[in-house]
């Protein structure tokens, strides 16, 4: 999957969890809100899922020193050719 579209997906799957939470306030005034709820844990669920995933591919997209395991900080430029 792509990084962009993983980090879109996460921050529209927080705003419907913020919807859902009113929802389930509203719901609790008037009874019972266990499928509501449950609904909920799985949404969260799916957050970690894809917040594990672009930590991987970040984390994949990090440079590393040549023969070293330690990571190059700051941005990432990519050099093109010399030009003459």
């Amino acid at each position: 999957m792509d990084l962009e579209f993983i980090r879109a997906d996460i921050e529209q799957r927080r705003r419907h969890i913020a919807r859902q939470r009113k929802e389930i306030l509203d719901l609790q005034r008037g009874g019972s809100t266990k499928s509501a709820e449950e609904l909920l844990t799985r949404m969260l669920s799916k957050i970690d899922e894809l917040c594990g995933e672009r930590d991987r591919l970040v984390g994949e997209s990090r440079r590393r020193y040549e023969g070293k395991d330690k990571f190059i900080l700051g941005p990432q430029i990519r050099i093109g050719p010399k030009r003459g």
